[in-house]
């Protein structure tokens, strides 16, 4: 039988406090953190190697170095499963569901997870490039290591997100709504944050912070003190400041 082991406390749980709540920046005295996956899964039965099918069901299953490349799996259900060194170049996932599952090593250009939803997810060293998730809907997921450029969650819904030791390059955050989101030693490269809400969203451990647009979206967010001096110019610009020695 395979069971994981959450250790979740309640809905509005976290650490911190504060006054103020909703969204669009109310001051608080902390930022509550992020809930993260706890997951153990056992007892895994292999997948038979065959093509992902639309609104397909699979549980308990791990799929090893399988060739999901250009796949269609959309509206799938994926429950306790382990998806290790995967190929998912093209895969089509749209509205597919992805919970209490590991996604290690996965590796693919545009694949397609838009509107699709992962909770209870760890996604750890992935090497990624333009993968749609607009629409998405991410709750209680750890995305640890590795790169993903280009990533689309345009209209997104993000609760209880850490993005630890990765990098991102131009993640697309447009119109998107994060609540509890925490960036960890994490690298952000021109990141689009226009039209985006945030609620208890953590940058202060960032490794990098460059924003390309929607630095005037920043109210809901915490930064530290040196990411301030970084983001001036791009706050005063933003305000129409010149400043001149």
């Amino acid at each position: 039988m395979v069971r994981r082991a959450t250790g979740r406390t309640g809905e509005d749980g976290g650490s911190g406090g504060g006054s103020g709540g909703g969204f669009g920046g109310a001051r608080r005295t902390a930022v509550k953190a992020a809930r993260r996956p706890e997951l153990r899964l056992y007892d895994l039965r292999p997948f038979d190697g065959g093509e992902l099918e639309p609104d397909g069901d699979y549980d308990g299953l791990e799929f090893r170095e399988s060739d999901l490349a250009g796949q269609d799996g959309g509206g799938a259900r994926f429950l306790d499963c382990a998806l290790t060194g995967c190929a998912v170049d093209e895969t089509r996932l749209h509205q597919a569901r992805v919970l209490d599952s590991v996604l290690t090593g996965l590796r693919g250009v545009g694949t397609d997870l838009a509107e699709s939803t992962l909770r209870d997810v760890e996604l750890v060293d992935a090497r990624l490039g333009g993968v749609q998730m607009h629409g998405a809907v991410l709750e209680r997921v750890l995305v640890r290591g590795g790169k993903i450029d280009y990533l689309n969650l345009r209209a997104a819904r993000l609760k209880d997100v850490v993005f630890e030791s990765c990098v991102l390059v131009e993640p697309d955050f447009g119109g998107a709504r994060l609540e509890r989101v925490e960036f960890v030693d994490c690298v952000l490269k021109r990141a689009d944050l226009t039209g985006v809400e945030l609620k208890d969203v953590d940058l202060r451990a960032a490794a990098e912070l460059d924003i390309s647009a929607g630095v005037e979206r920043l109210a809901g967010a915490v930064i530290s003190p040196s990411q301030l001096m970084d983001l001036a110019p791009v706050l005063a610009a933003q305000m129409g400041i010149r400043v001149e020695g």
